[in-house]
């Protein structure tokens, strides 16, 4: 896959994975167009890398990525990003149906929208990629957050038969798993993280060499823990150690 000359739509750009892709992608010579919620972190971005475009959206929103479906053409590469996670217990009742529903459609619903949205100007471009953030919880779940871990695992699955889908054509289909992410979404939860700059870096790597999923850090053991010793994944992941 080239790294430079290409269009490129982040979502939850602003901040942490995003804005870590955002900055990467713009200094190897890439139109970068960064959307997110928060206008100050929006600006901030600007101001860091004044050639990033910065659209402020709400995703959740069907009406938004309609907006953003509009107001966009000609991109060449759709990097679904943008995610959040609440704690919730569902038999205490802990969980506001509006986390709830914000998760899924963030999560899962908006990348799924995006996708089919701009698919149609992907398929007309030289060389193009579609590149889902998933999680590590996406094999291994954390029991604090189930609904975070379906909608991520949701992803994984998503991703890997829209590969299938697109084998024939000229859009690459790649996912980034990261492990755990030093970010504003990950403060004070769990240990051993790793910066969303060190992150970006693993992943330019498999990138540049066309490897489709992109299993970063601490998710390579992960992998091979699910796969040789599902209970010891289990118990290290269960409780978001």
């Amino acid at each position: 896959m080239q790294t430079t000359g290409h269009t490129v739509l982040i979502t939850g750009g602003a901040a942490g994975i995003g804005r870590a892709l955002a900055l990467r992608f713009a200094q190897a010579g890439n139109h970068v167009i960064a959307v997110g919620r928060d206008a100050h972190k929006l600006a901030e971005l600007k101001a860091t890398q004044p050639a990033i475009t910065t659209i402020q959206a709400d995703l959740a929103q069907a009406s938004e990525r309609q907006r953003l479906a509009e107001q966009v053409s000609n991109i060449s590469i759709l990097i679904n990003n943008a995610g959040v996670q609440y704690h919730g217990d569902l038999v205490e009742q802990q969980y506001a149906q509006v986390e709830r529903d914000q998760e899924i459609a963030i999560n899962l619903t908006a990348p799924i929208d995006l996708i089919q949205r701009f698919l149609p100007t992907l398929q007309q471009q030289p060389e193009a990629a579609i590149i889902n953030v998933s999680s590590g919880l996406a094999l291994v779940p954390k029991q604090q957050a189930p609904i975070y871990c379906a909608t991520k695992a949701g992803i994984h699955i998503f991703t890997k038969a829209l590969r299938w889908q697109l084998e024939q054509t000229r859009v690459r289909v790649f996912e980034i798993i990261p492990p755990l992410v030093d970010t504003a979404m990950t403060a004070g939860r769990g240990k051993g993280k790793i910066s969303p700059e060190a992150l970006v870096e693993e992943f330019w790597r498999g990138f540049s060499r066309d490897k489709y999923q992109l299993a970063i850090g601490k998710v390579k053991l992960l992998i091979q823990l699910q796969r040789f010793v599902p209970s010891v994944a289990d118990r290290l992941m269960r409780y978001g150690r």
